[in-house]
């Protein structure tokens, strides 16, 4: 049986309890039979894995390997994430890097099988880091099931770390972080940013994320997004605005102070 994350309210103060319980509650959610079962498969096999099609022929190994990158549901898709991982991400129009999703080229990335002669499926390196990021994307998603506000909080440190990793220039991280799509919706939310400026031209959406990134946050360098304090107060004006969107019952006055104490 799969352990089920504690979490006894939502919002901001959901979010305190969880930050707050966080290392004991993955340890127990990584200990649960399912989970254990999932990862000791994939670390005992993934080492024999060389090609790509081999990996989307183990629907075990395949799951964990989706799982770390929230991508579970495209398990069904073989032939899609073949081509993702054989094309690799170093040519530019490799399939990876043509699509929105930043997730995709990380996950291919991860694996290697485009990208080197010899796949990085043969380190320890390899499977340490995706059974790290399957268990906590597993986590994730089963506080998702509770709270989904909550499930997307919980990924801004790791998808921070992927999005400023990826590229070395600040346009060139905040396209990743506009192609994340959790990572999005936390900070465009948090930046009261209305969900229509997708639907605008890419430049000029950078211009508005960037702008607007200054005056919330002081800065539009993402790399100062992986700062304690400024992901706390990332988080906290996501859950509250997310809160107002929703009529979650906060009072108005309380809304208006928070929100206030928090420009």
């Amino acid at each position: 049986m799969t352990f089920q994350p504690i979490v006894p309210a939502g919002g901001y103060a959901g979010w305190l309890f969880l930050e707050r319980t966080l290392e004991q509650q993955q340890e127990s959610f990584d200990e649960s039979f399912p989970v254990k079962r999932a990862t000791d498969y994939f670390r005992e096999n993934i080492s024999d894995v060389q090609t790509a099609e081999q990996l989307v022929n183990d629907r075990e190994m395949l799951s964990v390997a989706l799982g770390a990158f929230g991508l579970s549901d495209d398990l069904g898709n073989k032939y899609f994430i073949q081509k993702i991982l054989e094309e690799g991400t170093i040519d530019d129009g490799a399939l990876a890097n043509k699509l929105s999703d930043s997730r995709y080229a990380e996950f291919s990335r991860a694996f290697g099988f485009g990208d080197f002669s010899i796949p990085l499926t043969a380190t320890s390196v390899v499977s340490d880091s995706i059974i790290d990021r399957y268990q906590r994307q597993s986590f994730e998603a089963a506080v998702g099931e509770q709270d989904n506000q909550l499930r997307l909080v919980l990924n801004v440190d790791k998808a921070i770390d992927d999005v400023t990793s990826s590229a070395s220039s600040t346009d060139a991280q905040w396209f990743s972080l506009l192609g994340n799509a959790p990572l999005r919706e936390v900070v465009q939310t948090a930046l009261g940013l209305p969900s229509e400026i997708a639907s605008v031209d890419i430049d000029q959406q950078l211009e508005t994320f960037k702008d607007r990134a200054e005056s919330i946050f002081g800065t539009d360098d993402v790399n100062e997004f992986n700062s304690d304090e400024l992901q706390e107060k990332m988080i906290r004006l996501f859950l509250i605005r997310s809160s107002v969107s929703a009529g979650a019952g906060i009072s108005s006055g309380s809304i208006a102070l928070t929100l206030l104490g928090n420009q």
